[in-house]
């Protein structure tokens, strides 16, 4: 898909703030570091729509991003960072909770994990709260580009293994350094919009 309007319409923390326009929802989760903004930044070709930072547990809040006036990439806060005090954990599992609960016009979600690494116990119960829900799932797994071509697949496997991913979501490699991955990912997301 090519991305000639892409803008942050709102930062929200509550239902009363997300955008009445009804248009639909791609959410984009993940442990904290693994590299959302970097995928939003691929995707939709711009170097900085989404903030990197490479101080974990920076997204706080529920950023909803426009993308060509279709549809909206969610970017909600990442899990699994211990530097975040209890309280404020809490407060964004809520936050969350009640997006994914209540939001009829989130059509799936991409749960990005690390490649290198097997699944977290975290990226586990991401996904599987996302399917108690019913919310399709597109895993991209990311960082391909520091696996040697010869392991990607056993890598690609066991994330499929670990997470139990279901025949109607997909595990799709992917490098934001190199955009390996981004047209699988386009196509992906295209069947939800």
């Amino acid at each position: 898909m090519k991305v000639t309007d892409a803008e942050i319409v709102i930062s929200a923390v509550s239902q009363k703030q997300y955008p009445g326009d009804r248009l639909p929802e791609i959410a984009l989760a993940g442990r904290s570091n693994v590299g959302k903004s970097s995928f939003i930044n691929q995707l939709i070709q711009r170097k900085n729509l989404a903030r990197t930072s490479s101080k974990p547990g920076k997204t706080q809040t529920l950023n909803f991003y426009k993308i060509n006036g279709m549809f909206y990439f969610v970017d909600v806060p990442g899990y699994g960072y211990a530097k975040v005090s209890k309280k404020e954990r809490e407060k964004w599992g809520v936050m969350m909770e009640e997006y994914f609960e209540t939001r009829d016009v989130l059509k799936a979600c991409v749960l990005i994990t690390d490649s290198r690494h097997e699944p977290t116990e975290d990226d586990v119960l991401m996904y599987d709260y996302l399917k108690y829900y019913e919310v399709p799932v597109i895993v991209i797994a990311t960082k391909l580009d520091k696996i040697p071509k010869d392991k990607r697949a056993k890598h690609v496997k066991q994330t499929y293994q670990i997470l139990e991913v279901e025949s109607e979501d997909i595990v799709i490699p992917f490098s934001a350094e190199t955009g390996e991955g981004k047209d699988d990912a386009w196509s992906a997301i295209r069947q939800y919009i």
